[in-house]
């Protein structure tokens, strides 16, 4: 348990207008879901991280290809709805929520500041898209020299080759890679 005290799930873009976008989110957000519960059992800081905008999306520069061709819809959209977290696994108490501007959990967010803060110095990763948020994550992470976990089977993409290659060959390289299972053990 002590050393749970320098680990952090990372909940990623498991919110209300990304989840909507899967064709069976139910999976992964029970598999999420069940993450979550073990981490608050066994004294596991949970942080939950979205992606959202000021209202306008003012901080979407049309050189960013991603973002930017989704810049009307987001412009247009009610972001306190969309940056909502799925309400089966949304926060409780005092768990922090980190907004960040890219697809990264640390580019325009204060996530670093509170992992410090904090003490953590091990991450371990859920999230949608793992070719998006979880990749981004890991490179970072990695560089930052954080210790670093994926579950797979909580994560999701809408390509299931690529979450694939990306679980079996990519993350490996710089990250433990388990399942829901392995890691609850």
């Amino acid at each position: 348990m002590e050393q749970n005290k320098n680990t952090a799930l990372l909940v990623m873009d498991m919110q209300v207008g990304i989840t909507a976008m899967l064709p069976d989110a139910t999976s992964i957000v029970n598999n999420v879901s069940k993450a979550i519960a073990h981490a608050r059992e066994t004294g596991i800081q949970v942080i939950y991280v979205v992606v959202g905008f000021r209202q306008g999306a003012p901080e979407i520069n049309i050189n960013n290809k991603g973002f930017a061709a989704a810049k009307e819809r987001f412009a247009n959209a009610d972001m306190a709805e969309f940056m909502k977290v799925s309400p089966e696994i949304a926060p409780v108490g005092e768990e922090i929520t980190v907004t960040k501007r890219r697809v990264c959990a640390f580019t325009g967010s204060d996530l670093e500041v509170i992992l410090r803060a904090k003490g953590i110095r091990h991450l371990v990763l859920t999230g949608i898209a793992t070719s998006g948020v979880v990749l981004s994550t890991v490179r970072e992470a990695a560089d930052k020299d954080y210790q670093l976990t994926v579950i797979a089977d909580c994560c999701a993409d809408g390509d299931e080759e690529v979450h694939r290659v990306l679980t079996t060959k990519v993350f490996p390289r710089q990250a433990d890679v388990v399942t829901l299972e392995e890691w609850v053990k």
